[in-house]
Protein backbone atom coordinates (compact mmCIF):
# COMPACT_ATOMS: atom_id res chain seq x y z
CA UNK A 1 0.00 0.00 0.00
CA UNK A 2 2.65 2.47 0.96
CA UNK A 3 4.39 1.65 -2.15
CA UNK A 4 1.39 2.28 -4.34
CA UNK A 5 0.78 5.63 -2.46
CA UNK A 6 4.03 6.71 -2.95
CA UNK A 7 4.92 5.12 -6.79
CA UNK A 8 1.28 6.55 -8.27
CA UNK A 9 1.80 10.31 -7.50
CA UNK A 10 5.55 9.75 -8.92
CA UNK A 11 4.18 8.16 -12.08
CA UNK A 12 1.21 10.80 -12.86
CA UNK A 13 4.15 13.45 -12.42
CA UNK A 14 6.41 11.52 -14.89
CA UNK A 15 3.25 11.04 -17.41
CA UNK A 16 2.56 15.06 -17.05
CA UNK A 17 5.98 16.10 -17.52
CA UNK A 18 6.16 13.72 -20.71
CA UNK A 19 2.96 14.95 -22.24
CA UNK A 20 3.98 19.11 -21.56
CA UNK A 21 7.33 17.89 -23.49
CA UNK A 22 5.32 16.53 -26.34
CA UNK A 23 3.03 19.15 -26.26
CA UNK A 24 5.77 21.65 -26.70
CA UNK A 25 7.32 19.52 -29.18
CA UNK A 26 4.38 19.24 -31.42
CA UNK A 27 3.64 22.74 -31.63
CA UNK A 28 7.01 23.46 -32.24
CA UNK A 29 7.21 26.14 -29.94
CA UNK A 30 10.52 28.08 -28.73
CA UNK A 31 11.56 28.37 -25.08
CA UNK A 32 10.72 31.95 -25.42
CA UNK A 33 7.26 30.92 -25.98
CA UNK A 34 6.50 28.37 -23.70
CA UNK A 35 9.17 26.24 -22.06
CA UNK A 36 9.54 22.31 -21.83
CA UNK A 37 10.71 20.22 -19.14
CA UNK A 38 13.83 20.17 -20.66
CA UNK A 39 14.56 23.44 -20.56
CA UNK A 40 14.12 23.31 -16.91
CA UNK A 41 17.07 21.34 -16.13
CA UNK A 42 19.59 24.49 -17.12
CA UNK A 43 17.69 27.15 -15.26
CA UNK A 44 17.90 25.13 -12.14
CA UNK A 45 21.85 24.08 -12.53
CA UNK A 46 22.38 27.98 -13.62
CA UNK A 47 20.51 30.09 -10.73
CA UNK A 48 20.49 26.54 -8.16
CA UNK A 49 21.89 29.00 -5.53
CA UNK A 50 19.30 31.60 -5.64
CA UNK A 51 16.28 29.11 -5.87
CA UNK A 52 17.82 27.77 -2.48
CA UNK A 53 18.11 31.41 -1.04
CA UNK A 54 14.76 32.43 -2.05
CA UNK A 55 13.00 29.44 -2.11
CA UNK A 56 13.77 29.64 1.80
CA UNK A 57 12.49 32.58 1.85
CA UNK A 58 9.33 32.00 0.43
CA UNK A 59 8.91 29.00 2.59
CA UNK A 60 9.16 31.04 6.13
CA UNK A 61 7.08 33.53 5.08
CA UNK A 62 4.58 31.05 3.85
CA UNK A 63 4.65 28.27 6.80
CA UNK A 64 4.81 31.26 9.46
CA UNK A 65 1.51 32.99 7.75
CA UNK A 66 -0.10 29.74 7.57
CA UNK A 67 0.81 29.07 11.75
CA UNK A 68 -0.87 32.19 12.39
CA UNK A 69 -4.06 31.02 10.69
CA UNK A 70 -4.32 27.88 11.95
CA UNK A 71 -4.09 29.70 15.77
CA UNK A 72 -6.24 32.35 14.66
CA UNK A 73 -8.78 30.58 12.67
CA UNK A 74 -8.95 27.79 14.70
CA UNK A 75 -10.50 30.53 17.65
CA UNK A 76 -12.33 32.00 15.21
CA UNK A 77 -13.97 28.85 14.40
CA UNK A 78 -14.32 28.13 17.84
CA UNK A 79 -16.34 31.54 18.58
CA UNK A 80 -18.54 31.16 16.20
CA UNK A 81 -19.14 27.26 16.57
CA UNK A 82 -20.28 27.83 20.83
CA UNK A 83 -22.40 31.07 19.74
CA UNK A 84 -25.11 31.23 16.65
CA UNK A 85 -25.28 34.86 17.31
CA UNK A 86 -21.92 35.21 16.58
CA UNK A 87 -22.29 32.89 13.88
CA UNK A 88 -24.81 34.68 12.28
CA UNK A 89 -22.92 37.70 12.45
CA UNK A 90 -19.59 37.04 11.37
CA UNK A 91 -20.30 34.67 8.54
CA UNK A 92 -21.85 37.39 6.35
CA UNK A 93 -18.30 39.51 7.21
CA UNK A 94 -16.05 36.15 6.54
CA UNK A 95 -17.29 35.57 3.19
CA UNK A 96 -17.47 39.08 1.93
CA UNK A 97 -13.72 39.19 2.75
CA UNK A 98 -12.84 35.98 1.23
CA UNK A 99 -14.87 37.34 -1.57
CA UNK A 100 -12.43 40.25 -2.31
CA UNK A 101 -9.21 39.49 -4.98
CA UNK A 102 -6.31 39.43 -2.79
CA UNK A 103 -4.25 41.02 -5.48
CA UNK A 104 -6.47 44.13 -4.74
CA UNK A 105 -5.15 43.58 -1.11
CA UNK A 106 -1.67 43.19 -1.54
CA UNK A 107 -1.18 47.05 -2.68
CA UNK A 108 -2.95 47.83 -0.16
CA UNK A 109 -0.83 46.35 2.64
CA UNK A 110 2.16 47.90 0.92
CA UNK A 111 1.38 51.10 1.48
CA UNK A 112 0.18 50.57 5.17
CA UNK A 113 3.34 48.71 6.10
CA UNK A 114 5.92 50.11 4.01
CA UNK A 115 9.07 48.63 4.00
CA UNK A 116 7.87 45.82 6.33
CA UNK A 117 8.20 43.73 3.98
CA UNK A 118 8.76 39.94 5.74
CA UNK A 119 5.60 41.24 7.93
CA UNK A 120 3.74 42.64 4.27
CA UNK A 121 4.55 38.88 3.10
CA UNK A 122 3.16 36.95 6.04
CA UNK A 123 0.35 38.89 6.35
CA UNK A 124 -1.56 38.32 3.30
CA UNK A 125 -0.01 34.51 3.46
CA UNK A 126 -2.30 34.40 6.79
CA UNK A 127 -5.22 36.74 5.68
CA UNK A 128 -5.65 34.66 2.01
CA UNK A 129 -5.37 31.19 4.40
CA UNK A 130 -7.57 31.30 7.80
CA UNK A 131 -11.02 31.11 6.29
CA UNK A 132 -11.23 27.88 5.37
CA UNK A 133 -9.64 26.66 8.92
CA UNK A 134 -12.32 28.78 11.14
CA UNK A 135 -15.18 27.80 8.94
CA UNK A 136 -14.03 23.89 9.00
CA UNK A 137 -13.97 24.17 12.71
CA UNK A 138 -16.92 26.33 13.17
CA UNK A 139 -18.82 23.54 11.71
CA UNK A 140 -17.54 20.89 13.14
CA UNK A 141 -18.59 22.87 16.60
CA UNK A 142 -21.95 23.58 15.31
CA UNK A 143 -23.04 19.99 14.54
CA UNK A 144 -21.84 19.22 18.16
CA UNK A 145 -24.74 16.85 19.43
CA UNK A 146 -26.00 18.87 22.23
CA UNK A 147 -26.57 16.06 24.54
CA UNK A 148 -22.71 15.84 25.02
CA UNK A 149 -22.36 19.36 25.75
CA UNK A 150 -25.21 19.62 28.56
CA UNK A 151 -23.63 16.52 29.64
CA UNK A 152 -20.23 18.08 30.17
CA UNK A 153 -21.88 21.38 31.18
CA UNK A 154 -23.63 20.03 33.81
CA UNK A 155 -20.32 18.65 35.14
CA UNK A 156 -18.67 22.02 35.51
CA UNK A 157 -16.74 21.41 31.80
CA UNK A 158 -15.94 24.76 30.34
CA UNK A 159 -16.43 25.60 26.64
CA UNK A 160 -12.53 24.93 26.30
CA UNK A 161 -12.82 21.48 27.84
CA UNK A 162 -15.65 20.52 25.97
CA UNK A 163 -13.81 21.65 22.61
CA UNK A 164 -10.27 19.56 24.10
CA UNK A 165 -12.07 17.40 24.90
CA UNK A 166 -15.29 16.11 22.72
CA UNK A 167 -15.33 18.38 19.81
CA UNK A 168 -11.35 18.71 18.65
CA UNK A 169 -11.63 15.13 18.01
CA UNK A 170 -14.35 15.18 16.14
CA UNK A 171 -13.42 18.23 13.78
CA UNK A 172 -9.95 16.75 13.26
CA UNK A 173 -11.29 15.13 10.06
CA UNK A 174 -12.87 18.30 8.89
CA UNK A 175 -9.60 20.78 10.43
CA UNK A 176 -7.04 18.78 8.29
CA UNK A 177 -8.91 19.08 4.88
CA UNK A 178 -9.22 22.53 5.69
CA UNK A 179 -5.55 22.88 6.35
CA UNK A 180 -4.38 20.93 3.04
CA UNK A 181 -6.44 23.69 1.06
CA UNK A 182 -5.34 26.66 3.41
CA UNK A 183 -1.56 25.38 2.70
CA UNK A 184 -2.13 25.88 -1.17
CA UNK A 185 -3.90 29.66 -0.77
CA UNK A 186 -0.73 30.55 1.70
CA UNK A 187 1.72 30.08 -1.22
CA UNK A 188 -0.85 31.96 -2.97
CA UNK A 189 -0.93 34.97 -0.81
CA UNK A 190 3.16 34.89 -0.21
CA UNK A 191 3.67 34.72 -4.04
CA UNK A 192 1.06 37.61 -4.84
CA UNK A 193 3.04 39.61 -2.51
CA UNK A 194 6.67 38.95 -3.95
CA UNK A 195 5.14 39.51 -7.28
CA UNK A 196 2.75 42.68 -7.43
CA UNK A 197 4.85 44.13 -4.54
CA UNK A 198 8.16 42.91 -5.50
CA UNK A 199 11.05 43.70 -2.57
CA UNK A 200 13.72 41.25 -4.21
CA UNK A 201 13.16 38.46 -2.06
CA UNK A 202 11.53 35.33 -2.62
CA UNK A 203 10.33 33.08 -5.07
CA UNK A 204 8.58 35.46 -6.55
CA UNK A 205 10.94 37.71 -7.30
CA UNK A 206 12.83 35.47 -8.78
CA UNK A 207 10.06 34.40 -11.42
CA UNK A 208 10.01 38.80 -11.79
CA UNK A 209 13.10 38.67 -12.71
CA UNK A 210 12.84 36.40 -15.64
CA UNK A 211 9.64 38.17 -16.71
CA UNK A 212 11.78 41.57 -17.00
CA UNK A 213 14.52 39.75 -18.81
CA UNK A 214 12.16 37.44 -20.71
CA UNK A 215 13.66 34.39 -19.67
CA UNK A 216 10.66 32.04 -19.70
CA UNK A 217 12.80 28.68 -18.38
CA UNK A 218 13.53 30.42 -15.60
CA UNK A 219 10.21 31.49 -14.64
CA UNK A 220 8.46 28.49 -15.55
CA UNK A 221 11.53 27.16 -13.16
CA UNK A 222 9.78 29.25 -10.50
CA UNK A 223 6.47 28.22 -10.78
CA UNK A 224 8.39 24.29 -10.65
CA UNK A 225 9.90 25.15 -7.50
CA UNK A 226 6.34 26.50 -6.55
CA UNK A 227 4.77 23.32 -7.20
CA UNK A 228 7.75 21.28 -5.34
CA UNK A 229 7.16 23.34 -2.04
CA UNK A 230 3.57 23.00 -1.91
CA UNK A 231 3.47 19.24 -2.67
CA UNK A 232 5.70 18.92 0.51
CA UNK A 233 4.17 20.95 2.80
CA UNK A 234 0.43 19.08 1.50
CA UNK A 235 2.32 15.88 2.03
CA UNK A 236 3.52 16.86 5.40
CA UNK A 237 -0.35 17.96 6.34
CA UNK A 238 -0.87 14.60 5.20
CA UNK A 239 1.53 12.40 7.65
CA UNK A 240 0.10 15.01 10.53
CA UNK A 241 -3.54 14.11 9.42
CA UNK A 242 -2.66 10.50 9.66
CA UNK A 243 -0.90 10.98 13.32
CA UNK A 244 -3.95 12.73 14.78
CA UNK A 245 -6.46 11.80 12.54
CA UNK A 246 -5.73 8.60 10.94
CA UNK A 247 -8.99 6.73 12.94
CA UNK A 248 -11.40 8.65 10.46
CA UNK A 249 -10.03 7.10 7.37
CA UNK A 250 -11.65 4.39 5.93
CA UNK A 251 -10.17 1.22 4.36
CA UNK A 252 -11.22 0.13 1.12
CA UNK A 253 -13.77 -2.30 1.10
Amino acid sequence: MSLQKIGVPLAAIVIFLILWELLVWANGWPNYKMASPSDLGPAFTRYWELFFIYGWQTLWRTVAGLLLAIIFGTGLGMTMGFSRTLRDGLYPLLVGFNAIPKATVVPIIALMFVGAHDFNTVLIAFMISFFPIAVSVSIGLSTLEPEYRDILRSLGASNLTIFWKIALPKTLPEFFGALKIAVTLAFIGTNLMEIVSPHGRGLGALFDSGKTNSDYPLMFAVLIALAVLGIILYYIVVVLEKIFAGWAERSPS
